[in-house]
């Protein structure tokens, strides 16, 4: 399941941009008007009249020289760009970012900032690319550090093809490394939640290489440093699920609740594995009020979906999880997974297929997403037919994550 990486981002003041002025209006030059002519007066004899005086060419009025526009400072760019950032505009942080670098190339603050909204944006490339430059121009800088090694953490995340960039994970760790020693030169209180912050991350990607006992200790670690963040409580709860101590996660779950009652993700996760429990009421109104908190919260509002399919109200399930892969489609593969569930309960061969397509896809180091969209291809209904081959890959699929996974096992034995 997907985490929070960071405890906290860059802390600025978000300040308005300075308005460019105006530029003067050049004055219209003003011609002059004529000299006017003297009228002779009558004669009583013809005479040959005087030669007027030659007039003088009119000075031209002086033109107003435009007023230089004032250059926006390139801090200006920087607050405008946290401030976007912070409400989750990242295209607008990444233009108001990239200005104030263009303005002042060594601006760290900047490229932080740059770098970061790349991430988002899932310009993982040019991310590393502006975060390593960013560390270059200060390299004792923590957070080019951390930022870093989690842009590495994403691209291999986000790439759909994990294997592609597995060397990520090495370099992340490579970069924290160098981070733990910038932060245990800090002392006092700052210096632990710096640590913190690197053994959340260094537990994170150890979680992604498989080593769950090296997570586990590094979340322990981290959260020793720091005990009341709710962050480092989730993340233990979610480390613990993972390797099958349903009753630590709850207890983990359960702290990182009180330490932050307003945190979506927090409340969601403790509603599932409530109901993983078997407490189905005391997860369907952890679930609610998660969804009530945050109902753009793709987590939150897809957690309630999972925990309605677990408590049999299939209506709510679909509403639920469709509206959550809506909001967010690409960073969730659980809610495809169980849409994909749903639909098999119903005998939607089709919308199985392709929701768990989806699942295994976004999420193709987990087994059972594999072992499900197996068995949508074992089955056939109606114009749907089964399709033997392709679930035994899918079952192959899932045992060569999971040899002992014994669905998986008896069904490729059926489809042999």
């Amino acid at each position: 399941m997907n985490r929070r990486t960071s405890i906290s981002g860059l802390l600025f003041l978000a300040a308005a941009l300075l308005a460019p002025p105006g530029h003067a209006l050049a004055q219209a030059q003003t011609p002059q008007p004529p000299a006017p002519v003297q009228t002779p007066p009558a004669q009583t004899a013809p005479v040959t009249p005087a030669t007027p005086a030659p007039t003088a060419p009119a000075a031209p009025l002086p033109t107003a020289t435009p007023a230089a526009p004032r250059t926006i400072p390139a801090a200006n760019y920087v607050a405008q760009g946290v401030f976007n950032y912070e409400q989750g505009k990242y295209d607008e942080a990444y233009v108001a970012f990239r200005a104030a670098s263009e303005l002042d190339p060594r601006n760290v603050d900047a490229l932080l900032g740059l770098g970061r909204s790349q991430v988002k944006l899932r310009l993982f490339g040019p991310a590393l690319d502006t975060l390593k430059n960013a560390l270059a121009l200060d390299p004792r800088n923590l957070n080019a550090s951390v930022y870093l090694s989690q842009a590495y953490v994403q691209q291999y995340i986000g790439s759909g093809d994990p294997q592609a960039f597995v060397g990520n994970l090495p370099e992340a760790l490579k970069v924290l490394d160098s981070a733990e020693a910038i932060a245990r030169a800090q002392t006092g209180k700052p210096g632990e939640v710096s640590l913190s912050r690197i053994f959340n991350d260094r537990g994170y990607v150890y979680k992604l290489q498989g080593d769950a006992g090296k997570a586990i200790g590094a979340f322990k670690q981290a959260n020793t440093l720091n005990p009341d963040n709710s962050v480092l409580l989730f993340n233990l709860g979610d480390m613990f699920y993972a390797t099958g101590d349903l009753k630590a996660a709850l207890d983990y779950l359960q702290q990182a609740v009180i330490a932050d009652p307003r945190d979506p993700y927090n409340r969601a996760y403790y509603a599932k594995l409530l109901a993983l429990n078997g407490d189905a009421g005391a997860a369907r109104s952890e679930a609610a009020q998660a969804a009530r908190l945050a109902p753009t919260n793709a987590y939150a509002v897809g957690q309630y979906g999972v925990v309605s399919y677990l408590a049999g109200d299939r209506a709510t399930a679909k509403t639920q999880l469709t509206q959550a892969v809506t909001l967010d489609p690409l960073r969730n593969p659980e809610f495809y997974y169980y849409l994909g569930r749903l639909s098999l309960d119903l005998g939607d061969l089709k919308g199985a297929r392709d929701s768990l397509t989806r699942a295994a896809s976004l999420g193709s180091r987990t087994p059972e997403y594999l072992y499900y969209l197996g068995l949508s291809y074992e089955r056939g209904a109606g114009a749907v037919a089964p399709d033997r081959l392709k679930a035994r890959d899918n079952y192959e699929r899932a045992l060569q994550l999971s040899p002992a996974y014994k669905a998986a096992q008896d069904g490729l034995a059926r489809v042999r």
